[in-house]
């Protein structure tokens, strides 16, 4: 279970502590608006009425005893980087922002925020690789370069074990965990049989994995 501080009630706000609650978190939720908070505080731990923009009404919501901060107010730029740096002053253990634009990312980067979201990019880059790959149930961007793919296991694989479909030194990709019927194999050894319908959640270069995807081999 987590402390979180939500700065910001917004759609994306209300998404993501709902999401928060049922996971079994302990959620404040911080807004400027009176009707906002009054329709949201039955469903939290706590919910105040508050300018954020105003370090004196930040610092009393105890900044430093929350595991994690997170600032939604991306369609007010201007307070989100304020709210960002005001968080980190206070001794935020980590701030989380949303950005809406790449040179928000950036400025927000600059004042201190640990992690941006950038939902937009986030979205459309996601899809941009479904579209591109085949089969591709979800994946996890790590960094430029590398990810985290959730895949269907390729037909010409079916009735081979991992050693003999050798995807490490064909392909340059791990297989992390496979799952069957919904049941998760974690570190699978190399004499397991691929069956119709597995699915593999593998780590490896993006362009790589999506080629792999798509039966071309780069």
């Amino acid at each position: 279970m987590k402390s979180i501080l939500l700065i910001g009630m917004g759609q994306f706000g209300q998404i993501l502590g709902g999401r928060l609650i049922d996971m079994g978190d302990e959620v404040m939720i911080v807004d400027k608006e009176e009707d906002v908070i009054n329709s949201l505080a039955p469903k939290y731990t706590n919910a105040v009425i508050t300018n954020c923009m105003n370090a004196d009404n930040v610092k009393s919501l105890d900044i430093p005893s929350f595991d994690a901060c997170v600032v939604t107010i991306a369609d007010d730029f201007q307070s989100s980087l304020e709210i960002t740096s005001i968080l980190k002053d206070l001794g935020a253990k980590y701030v989380v922002s949303k950005a809406n634009t790449e040179i928000q990312r950036k400025f927000l980067f600059r004042v201190g925020a640990d992690e941006v979201i950038y939902p937009n990019r986030d979205v459309a880059e996601k899809l941009a690789v479904r579209l591109n790959a085949q089969k591709v149930y979800d994946y996890i961007e790590l960094d430029a370069t590398f990810s985290i793919f959730e895949l269907a296991v390729p037909s010409k694989w079916i009735g081979k074990t991992i050693r003999e479909a050798n995807p490490r030194a064909v392909y340059d990709m791990n297989i992390l965990t496979i799952k069957k019927d919904n049941k998760i194999m974690p570190s699978p050894t190399p004499d397991m049989v691929f069956e119709e319908g597995d699915k593999m959640v593998v780590f490896g270069n993006t362009e790589k994995i999506i080629a792999f995807t798509n039966n071309k081999k780069k």
